[in-house]
């Protein structure tokens, strides 16, 4: 039985708490060493950025392709290819296409192949000075509309600064994408709106590839 004089026992007050240093750093070293793999686990996501298709790059889908995306999470991602244009038409004709009245839509308006799924559904990818219901802002200054009205304020001279009228989109599941880059058959770049919504989808894939060169 220990009376109240024994030196044996809980430490009192602060001393309680104390580590001694040796074992202090210790644990810190060990905290240290646990978080660094965590650290280099960490996915880089896409979103809002060009993914651009490497040269060897075996899909015919995104051979020498460039696209937009609009979402990638640990859910998957989701994009628009922006250099196949498909076809050139009337608004108005595009706008009756879709179930919509088109009788005071003016001009014409291209259409691109947005990628191989759901290939009847409509996107526009344009810049946010533009908002209507079905409009997502995506960032840097971009944003995509699903809605057919913005087809129409396009046609009537009160849609967005810049656009690109969409059929289908490029979708990946879970960790497809990140696969894929790991392969080598694709690269990512900064978004760049001129080179975005400039006219000459043609040589949009050669001056994405260049932009690889000069990073590496």
């Amino acid at each position: 039985m220990l009376n109240r004089d024994s030196k044996i026992g809980r430490a009192k007050g602060p001393e309680r708490f104390l580590i001694p240093a040796a074992g202090f750093f210790f644990l810190c070293a060990i905290a240290a060493a646990l978080a660094e793999p965590l650290a280099a686990q960490e996915p880089e996501y896409l979103k809002g950025q060009l993914l651009v298709a490497a040269p060897e790059m075996g899909d015919p889908h995104f051979a020498d392709t460039i696209v937009y995306m609009i979402e990638h999470n640990e859910n998957g991602a989701m994009g628009l290819v922006l250099n196949r244009p498909l076809a050139k038409g009337l608004i108005a004709d595009l706008l009756k296409g879709l179930g919509a009245e088109g009788e005071e839509a003016k001009g014409e308006i291209i259409i691109h192949y947005g990628g191989p799924v759901e290939s009847g559904k409509a996107f526009v990818l344009h810049s946010d000075d533009y908002a209507d219901k079905g409009t997502a802002v995506v960032g840097g200054g971009l944003a995509v509309t699903t809605d057919v009205e913005i087809v129409r304020a396009i046609g009537q001279g009160k849609g967005p600064r810049n656009s690109i009228f969409a059929l289908g989109y490029s979708g990946w599941g879970p960790g497809q994408l990140e696969a894929e880059l790991k392969a080598g058959g694709w690269f990512s770049i900064p978004v760049d709106q001129r080179l975005i919504f400039d006219g000459d989808p043609a040589t949009k894939w050669d001056r994405a590839l260049a932009r690889r060169k000069v990073k590496t």
